[in-house]
């Protein structure tokens, strides 16, 4: 047993870079199972029909099935004073940053197509305190950002920027 290494840590941070790519997941707006995307070559895909996205958990007690819904999934590099190194930003931390639910930043990044890379941009640099987590998971990479908080007296989340800069 590790016993000597903490299990969370707090630390001061800077962005070094966000991946833009695939920012969200789909999950079933019941039981938040994780859902497969219709769409293999592109994460941020639009919903098709209930069919592919009903969850087969909730569907066996549920026949009528609900939308599913998305939760950010941010994988970022982050520099501390001694290193850099990737985690990942699970729902609840990423809506610090972007200012608004997966599901509303997808909306807006399906009618300006850049939305997500500029907003990466846009955190680029950013100082953070952050908590990390070791995962729970043994299959699991990253370490998990369990809070942040932003430290720059004018930070602004990353979807208001967008509305301004997009109108």
């Amino acid at each position: 047993m590790e016993g000597d290494k903490p299990l969370t840590a707090t630390l001061m941070c800077t962005v070094v870079a966000v991946d833009h790519t695939h920012l969200c997941y789909r999950v079933c707006s019941l039981c938040e199972k994780t859902l497969p995307e219709t769409d293999k070559n592109n994460n941020t895909s639009s919903s098709s029909s209930s069919l592919s996205s009903a969850c087969k958990y909730c569907n066996a007690f549920n026949p009528v099935s609900s939308n599913p819904k998305r939760l950010f999934r941010v994988l970022m590099s982050i520099a501390s004073d001694t290193k850099v190194f990737v985690v990942v930003m699970f729902d609840r931390a990423a809506r610090v940053l972007f200012g608004c639910s997966a599901d509303e930043f997808f909306d807006f990044a399906k009618l300006h197509p850049f939305s997500a890379e500029t907003a990466a941009k846009a955190l680029e640099g950013e100082m953070l305190r952050v908590t990390l987590s070791k995962p729970k998971n043994g299959n699991a990479q990253h370490q998990r950002v369990v809070s942040v908080v932003p430290l720059r007296s004018g930070f602004r989340p990353a979807i208001e920027n967008l509305r301004e800069l997009y109108g």
